[in-house]
């Protein structure tokens, strides 16, 4: 029977504008996180058959909406650096912002290119759709402190859908382009360095890697933007025109208002709308439309963002606006990515003029609304609320011409009106429905009168007054959702019928329900089946819908053929590739018939420039997509079908997404049930699925057809259990189209009934019937062989349920029995519906029955069932003339998938089967044959043909013992057994008299035998249930496991050929040591926020590919480092072994990325490949060693080799994970007591319900045994199958646990930081190493090893924490991780301790475990029954028929040359997973990362930490000590500046005496900050020319870690801090001119920053000295002055001009060198000029203090150049002044004179 499957990736009626859907696939991908293929269910989707004679739809299965329900996110932001910020000598500060949440770094001083590598992490609990359009904002502050704000260098600004979509939902290093919002025109203004994640509940952070850190300083090429997205991100417009709105609702919103109508009798509209829209952080809005539901505004908002934006989706609202707060009337979202193509034929976003339907709360206004979320966009709405008309383009500026604004303010502007048919001609429109069944309606609601009311729009809607047709003379208006226009019930009867006018009936007559069973009513409709219609009008779009029901067809038939492909794959059907070429076929068929149809009616009226566009990418995809499922159907061969399949599976969502369209047209449908005048439950169809078209592949889905609707609760009350209760299932029959093509909207009804019209005399012909009445009529009797169920969901206390399952076919139920206690229940009962009556012709009925739905529930003694999921069937139809034979009948038993809201909640395996009962009555029947012997009273079992076949099995288990078990009911358990159960049959463990004492059981081995079906898929489940065994008999349940597959344990007898490999001849492996790795020098960043950067000693001064190709021609440098071994520790080790790692990951990804390639190319090739897995031996291992001496790739040169270390492995992620869980033959089983959590994902609280483990294994196979299983088992039949099992007593271990580091922790402390410290807990010991914690950090190098002593099988299970140090107050739990010792103790993979690649005897790769390698290997050798191995002369051993070769001699401490055959051994060791039979990968000696977490946090990794546990048997001799791992202390170094010159400094000041240009130069230095070490020289005064003379020596010691390559200081980091504070910085010489000023502040010059590990080799002369040594550092040779040790030379001062334009602004001859402190003690040296070794003072010229010694010479200057028209004009004006008072000083006495004519 071929299966159809619901669509499980949209929910039924998510319609175009459906808020949540954020690309609903990627979210079902992310969240939904596939299980691995062993586990998947091998139900089917849902087996819900195909249609046949296509008048059913398939119904959906998932009823709970899954949007807007919140969810935990993290979102975590290290900011490692900035560079080439625009400003001078700046202070600069990061701020991240997320939504409202603001966090900021530390500030850096003078500074362009501050590095802080701080990390924040930000927790919120939302919906998806609200947290991915929150913007994530980094902008960079300048001088911002407590009293001021600063100022703003740039900013950058990302969705974080954004980085959600991204791999692995982050970027990692990648540089953040920051511009300025404020002046656009001003260009990059600097770049941050940062890695973001966002992690929601359940998904894993990959911590990333990166090879080379000069990839990263290659800024262009890691810029943080999506892929795709170019690099130079143009300014543009985004205009948003919002013309009006209609069909808003009643919103009565004051009470006063109501008063005031009923005083007054003022009857105002009583809404104040305006538009917001909010987009990029930006919000703008309209005016306020005053008392108004049809308001127009005619306006536009203009936002400026660059282009593309990085932002996915923009919010349009209508709100109303109110005085004491505003409310949303209903929300549309515009998805940019859906009105654009990115694309190089493609378009910019454009959208409209278009109306835009909003969907939200009931229309029925109420003052505290529930559903005002709905309003908001969250969640689904569940009603029309009102349609807007906008339109949307995108204008990109040319940010060089004059007229651009600068600033990104938002605009608000008027626009013209729009011309009325601008968005399409008004259609009258006829919507029909008949209600042919209402069934299962909840019966809470059962007692009262129940109706359905359909609405479409306003029409229909019993609230609204239901619009009418436009009158022409208010066409004006242009649109039919005219609420105001009168009402037609008003017009009389006869005006009605003159014009052909019909009334609409949008409600079916309201009608008392009747009991099905317990839980469910139906209505009785029988053979009158109520109708609906409904006349509206709207704008005719129908193209739109057109072309998306096409590709929606296409899209819904390739869904079905991968559904079935993965279906053929899943069961081991034959010949999946053949339906998957069918399936593609299929495809290329559909992409063309798109071609064909979609381009007609070109020209209608309302077309908009993005129909346009969207039709021609939609053409280009279809046809594109066409012709690689062409090539792809000749590719599909049997080993490439999985491959091919997954490619398809891009084809579907790609389709879908196609299928979306932006523009609405007509409005979705509801259907609501109403009880007695209240509203209970809605359903919502989108108007697409039902729009009919006379072109087949036009019409909707379910138009004409009838469908199965389940109603739901609206909103909130959706969410959770009663989300999952079904209100009503009705089947119903829906058409729209227009008016015109009504002639056969009937035509897919089922047949056999006659129309019943509105008695409305003879003029009516053509009116739609108001019901429906069936006279044909069939009579059936259904069967149902309901056989068990799997993997149900806990619905009690105990974590078990009691299940049944109760079954409704049409208005019919019955139940079967309830088993007790189980997860898996076996009913194997036959369930009998008799006299079903089915309307409509018996051969429809044949090809298309009615859907069974089965909902399994879970009996408790009091209260109702507790409803634990439910699925739906299709019966197999025989009609009564047909006979019941093969090849369709007996049905076969299948598997359906069971769902519990929106997650599968288990599965079910069943048959179905309809007979019609024909004239002869039952008799004609096929008569019942069950097994005879079942004594079951009336149940029924399964008739024989039906029920699997079965065979004789026996159950081998091995029980070892049981873990971890909590209390039950608040008591310890004492003595617990263990009972496993299989197909009704089972066996009891031994008692383990006291579980404290010995958790072991005694008896090891027990067996069982049961009958079970011979085809492996239909084995049922084992069941595991603990019980304790209390006094007085008493047993209580403890926690119980179900084993769903039985399939990994059966037992297959191993290969003859394999067995036979003893007569095979020698083989002869040779294993000389590998030639030193050959590898690019490498700077490793460890991983996302760590600052250990790693590098190899490298011999040589320059990292660049291009520097080395300058090098000398004459062979090697001469600086050839031997590798001394004393200074080798385990961490040159550790770093070199993660370089490997990297570098072997650097080349899976690019040998990824080249079979893409090549698969994309052509994909013939794909089939020659040589399977892995059968490349036994050598051939292997030689590719692995090979892989390993590959150079990384785009190597240049060849290179020197890197110095051998002993490597040993580093694993990325936890230990087990690589080696099948330490499960080879001990299996963990884990015990669950509890309900099942109801959350999104039903194994989120799997954690709390979990109670402990039982240990043991397996065994099944069929009896009677064959000859060879006996022989094998024959060894000891105690044991069976279980032979060379250790025994389990107790056992004395000594446990050592390695801890190296955590990262990315997550901070506990409010500054954003934390102080970890190690907790180490195994059984009753426990460590906390609380003195030892490390202040403000969130990578910590810990170092640190710890002994603990323990007991097997008491204390199996270690856990390390991570806790934070508080000072007051308990310290928190950052994270911990669990470790089951007992499992890597016993697995054949020796986990205990961890073989090392290479063998010593001291030095760092000194020997660690007890056993030497020949004693290991005499010992695997003896266990597996294999000879001793046999050591020969010149370095051979066999083993086994494999010789190996090796080296011979060792040498000790003192050099001495010794004999050994260690080497052998280990070499043997090594490539143990070659050996037939016995052989398996040993563990080697390893570095292993685990993830963090924490109780409180489930789900979310709350860091990582690098670790590694050994573990040696106290019965064995001890170990020595532990290995040294403690941090690298930083070595101590010196460093000397001499600042001998300086030259060309630019000339800042006049000289107020000589009017020369000049500068007081002076120069400043630093290496760890300015507060730290800042130096100053002496101020050169009065420099005319720019040169300045100073031998001025700074001296900074500093603490250096080599192999970081980071400058470790110590501070505190404020004066409140307890304790100091380790910052690892990057080892930066800052060197800064500087102008001295007397009054004012110094004026700052320019500067140039000296990475002291790579900078450019200084000029020998002053002229030599440009500005592209710092511009074009690729080119220049560069130096590591920690090779070098001393160089001197010219470097230039940079800084910006206006115009941010690099500029020199001075040159300056240094000196460097460096010593390490005991160099620098032994010649010590003075700041400055100081003793001892002071330097001579500078030769200065005079012309500092010229003035002084010439005076004459500067007056001369003054008064003859600079102020001569002064000095002139002031000697003039004291003349005057001296005639003046000399006037007025002898006038008196003059006058005096004249007057007494003296």
């Amino acid at each position: 029977m071929k299966r159809g499957k619901s669509r499980a990736s949209k929910d039924d009626g998510k319609g175009q504008d459906e808020p949540a859907i954020l690309e609903t696939e990627d979210l079902d991908r992310s969240f939904g996180r596939g299980p691995d293929p062993d586990t998947i269910s091998l139900a089917s989707v849902t087996a819900v058959t195909t249609n046949v004679s296509n008048k059913r739809s398939k119904p959906d299965i998932k009823i709970e909406p899954s949007a807007g329900r919140p969810m935990d996110f993290q979102i975590s932001v290290t900011v490692i650096e900035a560079r080439q910020l625009v400003g001078l000598n700046m202070d600069p500060v990061v701020c991240v912002e997320i939504g409202d949440e603001k966090k900021y770094t530390s500030m850096k001083e003078s500074t362009n290119c501050p590095y802080y590598n701080e990390y924040f992490v930000f927790d919120f609990h939302l919906p998806p759709d609200v947290i991915f359009d929150k913007i994530l904002k980094l902008s960079v502050i300048h001088s911002k402190n407590l009293l001021r704000s600063g100022t703003m260098v740039g900013t950058f600004k990302m969705d974080v859908g954004n980085v959600y979509s991204q791999p692995d939902h982050q970027f990692y290093h990648k540089w953040a382009v920051l511009c300025d919002p404020d002046d656009i025109t001003a260009g990059c203004k600097g770049y941050i360095k940062c890695d973001i994640a966002v992690v929601a509940k359940g998904d894993n952070i990959k911590t990333p890697h990166k090879a080379n850190e000069t990839d990263e300083d290659d800024i262009e090429g890691n810029l943080l933007l999506p892929e795709g997205v170019p690099a130079e991100r143009q300014w543009a417009r985004f205009y948003v025109k919002i013309y009006r709105a209609e069909g808003l609702p009643k919103m009565n919103t004051s009470i006063m208002a109501n008063v005031k109508k009923a005083f007054i009798g003022e009857n105002k509209d009583l809404v104040d709308p305006y538009v917001q829209v909010q987009f990029a952080g930006q919000k703008g809005k309209t005016s306020i439309q005053k008392s108004c539901y049809e308001p127009i505004w005619n306006e536009q908002i203009i936002f400026t963002e660059q282009f593309p934006p990085l932002c996915k989706r923009m919010k349009i609202q209508i709100r109303d606006s109110d005085k004491v707060n505003d409310v949303a009337i209903g929300t549309h979202f515009i998805d940019l990515r859906k009105i654009s193509n990115d694309g190089d034929k493609g378009f910019l976003p454009t959208l409209g003029p278009a109306w835009v339907n909003m969907y939200g709360s009931t229309r029925s206004y109420t003052l505290m609304d529930e559903y005002q979320d709905l309003n908001e966009g969250l969640g689904e709405g569940v009603s029309f609320r009102a349609r807007l008309l906008i339109s949307l383009a995108v204008e990109i500026l040319d940010t060089s011409s004059p007229e651009v604004m600068s600033s990104t303010e938002v605009q608000v502007e008027g626009v013209p009106n729009i011309s009325e048919n601008a968005t399409g001609k008004n259609e009258e429109f006829f919507l029909f429905g008949a209600f042919l069944e209402a069934t299962m309606i909840d019966r809470k609601i059962g007692d009262k009168p129940i109706n359905f009311e359909v609405t479409i729009g306003n029409y229909g809607s019993e609230v609204d007054d239901t619009p009418t047709k436009p009158k022409t003379k208010k066409s004006k208006k242009g649109d039919g959702d005219d609420e105001e226009s009168e009402l037609i019930q008003g017009s009389s009867d006869e005006e009605a019928m003159d014009d052909g006018e019909l009334v609409s009936i949008s409600t079916t007559p309201p009608m008392k329900p009747v009991i099905t069973d317990r839980n469910y009513f139906h209505l009785p409709y029988f053979e009158r089946k109520p109708c609906i219609y409904i006349k509206s009008w709207w704008q005719d779009q129908r193209r739109r819908l057109y072309n998306a029901n096409i590709i929606d067809n296409i899209a819904d038939k390739l869904e079905e053929g991968l559904n079935d492909v993965q279906e053929i794959i899943k069961t081991e059907k034959a010949f999946p590739e053949r339906r998957l070429r069918g399936v593609l076929e299929e495809l290329s068929n559909g992409c063309s018939t798109f071609l064909t149809v979609a381009n007609k009616d070109q020209n209608q009226a309302g077309r908009t420039k993005l129909d346009r566009e969207r039709l021609k990418s939609c053409m280009r995809e279809l046809e594109n997509m066409g012709q690689q499922a062409k090539t792809m159907r000749t590719q599909v061969k049997k080993k490439t079908v999985k491959d091919k399949f997954k490619q398809a599976q891009n084809f579907l969502q790609k389709l879908r997404f196609l299928a979306d369209e932006p523009q609405h047209s007509v409005p979705d449908v509801y259907i609501w049930m109403i009880s007695n005048g209240k509203r209970i439950a809605y359903a919502r169809v989108p108007s697409k699925d039902i729009l009919y078209s006379n072109v087949d592949e036009e019409t909707g889905k379910d138009c004409g057809k009838v469908k199965t609707i389940f109603f739901k609760l609206p909103g909130k009350k959706g969410f959770g259990s009663a989300g999952w209760t079904v209100q009503a299932k009705t089947e119903m029959y829906l058409w729209l189209g227009l008016n015109r093509q009504r002639k056969d909207f009937l035509s897919g009804l089922p047949n056999g009934f006659e129309e019943n019209k509105a008695v409305r005399g003879s003029g009516m012909q053509s009116s739609p019937p108001i019901s429906l009445i069936y006279t044909m009529k069939q009579i059936f009797q259904l069967r149902v062989h309901m056989y068990q169920a799997r993997s149900l969901f806990a619905a009690d206390s105990t974590g078990l349920s009691d299940p049944f399952a109760r079954v409704f076919f049409s208005t019919h139920s019955q139940v079967t029995e309830i088993l007790n206690e189980t997860l898996c229940p076996t009913w194997d009962q036959l369930l009998v519906f008799d006299n079903v009556e089915l309307y409509g012709e018996a051969s429809e009925l044949r090809d298309d029955p009615p859907i069974i739905v089965i909902e399994i529930y879970d009996q408790d003694t009091v209260g109702k069932a507790d409803f634990m999921g439910r699925t739906f069937a299709k019966p197999i139809t025989k009609m009564s003339d047909e006979h019941y034979g093969p090849p369709r009948f007996p049905p076969q038993l299948e598997y359906y998938q069971v769902y519990r809201g929106n997650c599968t909640a288990g599965e079910m395996l069943a048959a179905f089967e309809l007979l019609q009962i024909g004239p002869g009555g039952k008799a004609d029947l096929p008569p019942i044959d069950g097994p005879t012997d079942m004594d079951r009273g009336p149940i029924l079992p399964v008739p024989i043909g039906i029920r699997p076949v079965l065979s004789k099995y026996r159950i081998e288990v091995l029980f070892w013992g049981l873990r971890d078990l909590k209390r039950v009911n608040l008591a310890q358990v004492d003595r617990p057994r263990v009972d496993i159960e299989c197909a009704g049959k089972g066996i009891q463990s031994a008692l383990i008299q006291n579980y404290k004492k010995n958790p072991n059981f005694n008896t090891l081995v027990k067996w069982f035998e049961v009958d079970l079906p011979e085809n492996e898929l239909l084995h049922p489940p084992l069941n595991i249930r603990v019980v304790d065994c209390r006094a007085f008999g008493r047993y209580t349940l403890v926690g119980s496991h179900a084993v769903t597959s039985l399939r990994k344990f059966i037992y297959r007898p191993t290969d003859k050929t394999v067995n036979n490999w003893s007569t095979m001849e020698e083989i002869v492996i040779h294993t000389e040591p590998e030639a030193a790795v050959k590898k690019m020098e490498t700077v490793v960043k460890l991983d996302s926020a760590s600052d250990a950067v790693v590098k190899v000693d490298m011999p040589d001064d320059e990292k660049d590919g291009k520097g080395k190709k300058k090098r000398k021609k004459g062979g090697e440098d001469v600086e050839e480092e031997e590798l001394d071994e004393s200074m080798l520790d385990w961490w040159s080790k550790y770093f070199a072994s993660i370089e490997t790692l990297m570098e072997i990951i650097k080349a899976q990804e690019a040998e990824k990325a080249e079979s893409e390639e090549r698969e994309d190319m052509d994909i013939e090739g794909a089939d020659i490949k040589p399977d892995d897995s059968n490349m036994k031996g050598a051939k292997k291992k030689k590719g692995k060693a090979k892989d390993k001496n590959k150079a990384g790739p785009g190597e240049g040169p060849p290179e020197k080799k890197r110095p051998k270390i002993d490597e040993l492995k580093v694993y990325n992620r936890e230990l087990e994970n690589e080696f099948y869980h330490f499960e080879d033959w001990l299996h963990t089983f884990n015990l669950y007591r509890g309900k099942s959590g109801d959350d999104d994902e039903q194994n989120a609280s799997d954690e709390d319900r979990l109670i402990g483990k039982f240990k043991g294994s397996l065994c099944m196979y069929k009896v009677p045994m064959s000859d060879e299983m006996s022989r094998e088992m024959g060894i000891d039949s105690n044991m069976g199958l279980f032979q060379n099992i250790p025994h389990n007593d107790p056992i004395n271990v000594l446990v050592r646990i390695y801890v190296i580091r955590a990262t990315d922790l997550h901070p506990a402390d409010i500054n954003g930081k934390a102080d970890p410290y190690i907790a180490i807990k195994l059984g009753k010991s426990e460590i906390k190493d609380k003195e030892n914690y490390i202040s403000k950090q969130l990578n910590p190098v810990f170092g640190k090893s710890f002994d603990v002593e323990a007991t097997f099988p008491m204390d199996s299970t270690l856990t390390v924490s991570i806790y934070d140090w508080d000072l007051v107050g308990t310290d928190d739990l950052i994270g911990e991780t669990k470790i089951d010792l007992e499992n890597r103790y016993y697995s054949k993979h020796r986990a205990i301790c961890g073989i090392a690649s290479n063998y010593a005897i001291h030095g760092y790769n000194v020997w660690r475990d007890p056993m030497k390698p020949t004693q290991i290997l005499a010992k695997l050798c003896k266990d597996n029954k294999l000879d001793s191995p046999q050591y020969g002369p010149g370095g051979r051993v066999k083993v086994a028929n494999r010789v190996y070769t090796g080296p011979t001699e060792i040498e000790d401490e003192n050099g001495l040359k010794k004999q050994t055959d260690e080497h052998l051994a280990l070499a043997v060791l090594n490539h143990w997973e070659d050996f037939p039979r016995v052989g398996c990968k040993l563990v080697p000696e390893h570095v292993e990362t685990r993830p963090l977490l924490n109780p409180d946090k489930p789900g979310i990794e709350q860091g990582r930490i690098e670790m590694w546990v050994d573990m040696f048997p106290k019965d064995m001799p001890a170990p020595g000590p532990a290995l040294d791992i403690s941090p690298r202390k930083p070595k101590k170094f010196e460093l000397r500046v001499i600042i001998w010159n300086t030259d060309e400094v630019v000339l800042e000041d006049d000289d107020i005496f000589t009017g020369e240009k000049s500068s007081d130069i002076f120069v400043r230095g630093w290496l760890k900050g300015q507060q730290e070490d800042k130096q100053d020289t002496d101020v050169h005064y009065h420099s005319l020319t720019g040169e300045g003379n100073f031998n001025w020596r700074f001296i900074y010691p500093f603490d250096y870690l080599m192999a970081e390559e980071k400058i470790v200081i110590s501070k505190k980091e404020s004066m409140f801090s307890w304790d100091e504070t380790e910052y690892k910085i990057p080892a930066r010489l800052n060197i800064q001119v500087w102008d001295a000023d007397h009054f004012s502040a110094d004026d700052f010059l320019g500067a140039i920053e000296l990475d002291l590990n790579r900078f450019p080799r200084g000029a020998k002369t002053a002229k030599q000295c440009t500005i592209d040594m710092v511009l074009n550092e690729q080119d220049m040779p560069m130096v590591n002055i920690f090779k070098q040790k001393r160089i001197k030379g010219w470097w230039p001062f940079i800084a910006r001009d206006e115009n941010d334009e690099m500029e020199i602004t001075g040159k300056v001859e240094a000196e460097l060198h460096l010593m390490t402190s005991e160099e620098a003690e032994k010649s010590p040296v003075g700041e400055g000029r100081n003793e001892p070794e002071p330097l001579e003072k500078p030769n200065r010229p005079d012309t500092t203090f010229l003035w002084f010694l010439t005076p004459l010479k500067a007056i001369r200057h003054l008064v003859c150049n600079q102020y001569k028209w002064l000095v002139i004009k002031i000697v003039l004006a004291l003349l005057l002044l001296a005639i003046v008072a000399l006037f007025l000083y002898s006038m008196p006495g003059y006058m005096a004179k004249k007057l007494l004519g003296v």
